[in-house]
């Protein structure tokens, strides 16, 4: 396998304005969030955009909300219904394509009626709200890119969803990294080998799959191919990890061991993978074992895998799984 190309410092994320402590908000005020502000911003560029204040609401500006009517669902303003702000929420995606486009991931502010995705108040005909809206802007921003790493600030408090998002993210910059690069049969299959174990992690049946139309790309088809490949990697990766899913990953690992390994150690690495699998320790603990058991009798295989080190340590993500 060739050399993995490094991670830059910091890797560039979109972000609702408002959660850095932007000022955007209708009431003039900010929603900032003190781990992305804190943790991520070690590790993210982040980038913020507002919908709202970019197609001219300004600051404090009356409030809108999403509106069930008979001709779809639409931004009105909560005190002027006249006030119908969704064709512009819509082209403001359009409007911003380029810069959304040199980002690897991209976190919104939830319940907002231009960028929540998923259960933001939508009114019926009735006035009746029912948490079943997505937000304009957020939803134009998932069908004009439907591979960019997406999540809410909200959803980044569960452990499993914070690290499935970072993990997103960084596969995701990889893939563009190597886009930039050129993509090539070889580099694809090299690209395909570091993520299998990852892949296997989240959904067995679509990394076969993947595998299959990895293995039929060639020089005439390599560009459909890619873009087949990272829309199936990016949908598998949508789906969070599961315990038994990394149990099977970890005992495939050991398999690489198993010529390497005295009875005793054999049994410890038993023993972690159990706990782990009965939730008495969390992931990092077999995977700390594993590394420190691949240190002995290094695999040129497993060393490449993105599955043991995903992201830089210090953000301490599977500490918690």
């Amino acid at each position: 396998m060739t050399t993995p190309q490094p991670v830059p410092e910091k890797i560039p994320v979109g972000i609702s304005s408002c959660l850095l402590g932007d000022p955007v908000r209708y009431n003039g005020g900010h929603k900032k969030d003190s781990y992305i502000t804190g943790t991520l911003s070690k590790y993210f560029d982040l980038r913020p955009l507002c919908p709202e204040v970019g197609i001219g609401m300004g600051v404090p500006r009356p409030p809108i909300r999403l509106v069930a009517t008979d001709r779809g669902v639409r931004a009105l303003g909560v005190k002027d219904a006249a006030v119908d702000v969704t064709d512009e929420l819509r082209a403001f995606t359009l409007s911003r394509e380029e810069f959304i486009a040199g980002l690897s991931g991209y976190i919104l502010k939830r319940a907002s009626p231009s960028c929540g995705m998923e259960r933001v108040k939508l009114f019926n005909q009735k006035g009746i709200p029912e948490n079943r809206g997505v937000g304009i802007f957020a939803e134009s921003l998932m069908k004009k890119f439907p591979d960019l790493p997406l999540e809410e600030e909200g959803r980044l408090g569960d452990a499993r969803l914070r690290e499935n998002f970072v993990q997103r993210v960084f596969i995701y910059f990889r893939w563009q990294q190597l886009c930039r690069t050129g993509l090539s049969v070889a580099r694809l299959n090299d690209f395909h080998a570091r993520l299998k174990l990852t892949l296997m992690s989240h959904n067995q049946d679509q990394c076969r799959q993947l595998g299959r139309l990895v293995a039929g790309a060639d020089g005439a088809n390599i560009d459909e191919i890619g873009a087949q490949y990272i829309g199936g990697v990016m949908k598998a990766l949508r789906i969070v990890a599961s315990r038994k899913n990394h149990v099977n990953v970890l005992q495939h690992i050991q398999g690489y061991l198993k010529r390497d390994l005295d009875a005793e150690d054999k049994q410890e690495m038993l023993q972690a993978i159990e706990a782990y699998y009965r939730g008495e320790v969390p992931l990092i603990v077999p995977l700390t074992l594993l590394n420190h058991f691949f240190r002995k009798a290094p695999d040129p295989y497993i060393s490449s895998s993105w599955y043991m080190n995903p992201y830089p340590m210090e953000l301490k993500l599977r500490n918690l799984l």
